[in-house]
């Protein structure tokens, strides 16, 4: 899809959004595009904006199910959703159930390790400083970003997912390890979950052999990212059936 589409308001790693004929509502486009490290290495997975565009689907219908606003409305076609505009807050919400990546490597934790209970932190959104990360007194005094009530509610609302999530993986036989997530708040000042639900911003590992299914094929050159991706979809849609028909 060209870039330089008149309605296109936002071209960021993965995704291109555009404008539609409400102007409540924003089309999300899903390039196959891979970047890792602050896109400091980049690629492309065979029909990655497909699978991601439809796992995110079904994720964010599996959130309002069980009470969670999210920004979805509908997918549109097969690498594109419709999605409620909204104004992203610029935090990074990560929650983490197993120890990797950056976690082992800021605390020397052995990749694995099962956490006692799931630890929620949040990260600047800005790539030029690495999104580092924050304290609730960075966001709020430094950065004046939200207050204490917005970032309890934030962070219920990401163990509630957490919950959701961990246990709608465990019935295909996948862990979730850890995942990012963000949040906007709409016209009406509701806070909503946004952006994507996919294996970009999930580490997902196979119940059974621990094996990655999720971006972390494509930082750690592991290979068969694709067929990774295309694993977890079938899984997803297999779970989603039964549950969101």
């Amino acid at each position: 899809m060209p870039i330089s589409t008149p309605n296109l308001i936002y071209s960021g790693k993965a995704k291109d959004i555009f404008e539609t004929d409400d102007p409540t509502v924003l089309r999300a486009y899903f390039r196959d595009s891979a970047t890792a490290f602050n896109a400091q290495k980049k690629g492309e997975i065979h029909d990655k904006g497909k699978i991601n565009a439809t796992i995110s689907a079904l994720l964010f219908q599996l959130c309002e199910k069980n009470g969670i606003k999210t920004h979805f409305v509908k997918q549109s076609s097969d690498r594109e959703l419709l999605v409620k505009r909204v104004n992203i807050i610029p935090i990074e919400v990560i929650v983490r159930n197993i120890a990797a990546g950056s976690l082992c490597k800021r605390l020397a934790i052995k990749e694995g390790k099962v956490l006692k209970e799931p630890i929620v932190e949040f990260s600047y959104k800005n790539d030029e400083l690495g999104d580092p990360l924050l304290t609730r007194a960075y966001i709020k005094i430094a950065l004046e970003i939200t207050d204490d009530k917005t970032l309890d509610e934030i962070t219920n609302l990401t163990l509630k997912a957490n919950e959701i999530f961990k246990e709608f993986f465990l019935k295909v036989g996948i862990k979730v390890v850890d995942f990012k997530l963000e949040y906007g708040f709409d016209k009406d000042n509701d806070l909503l979950l946004a952006d994507e639900l996919s294996p970009d911003n999930f580490r997902f590992w196979d119940a059974k052999t621990n094996e990655k299914l999720d971006k972390d094929r494509f930082r750690q050159d592991l290979g068969n990212v694709e067929s990774a991706y295309q694993e977890v979809l079938k899984r997803v849609k297999e779970e989603a059936k039964n549950i969101l028909s």
